[in-house]
């Protein structure tokens, strides 16, 4: 999993990205940052697919590309990865968990994301799929249903 963080915080994201207080509401809407993807963000492996999913999409809303190269899967990961500035992710629904409990060797994780570019926004449907593996939860890839646009 991911290295501690730079930023010297518990629960502070990569120096690339943002940093949230452990008392903040985490971006993907679980609880507190401090108690739900903050952790896994700083280096705890996280004990389910739907918990390494909701810290991917925390990585993406806060800019930690570090976090998401670290949890993508080796065999499916790009050479390089460049957050930018944009999209900005602004809430996730998670629609659908199969399997990836504690336990599990495989997950499916099927959620919609809401973003904004400038003055263009949607929503990205994604079916995430998962595995565990050498003791951690791992990204495979993903089936894209679509980006609509609002």
């Amino acid at each position: 999993m991911s290295a501690a963080h730079p930023s010297g915080s518990a629960f502070g994201t990569r120096a690339a990205g943002r940093t949230l207080p452990p008392d903040a509401d985490c971006p993907c809407g679980g609880g507190r940052f401090g108690d739900c993807c903050g952790p896994i963000l700083a280096g705890h492996p996280a004990p389910t697919a739907l918990a390494l999913m909701r810290s991917r999409y925390t990585a993406f809303a806060l800019g930690d590309a570090a976090h998401l190269e670290a949890t993508w899967h080796p065999s499916t990961r790009p050479a390089r990865l460049d957050l930018g500035d944009e999209p900005r992710w602004l809430s996730l629904a998670v629609e659908e968990v199969l399997a990836g409990e504690a336990g599990a060797r495989r997950g499916v994780v099927a959620f919609r994301a809401r973003w904004q570019d400038g003055t263009a926004s949607g929503e990205l449907v994604e079916r995430s799929r998962f595995v565990f593996q050498r003791g951690a939860w791992w990204y495979v890839d993903g089936e894209v249903d679509g980006s609509t646009t609002l």
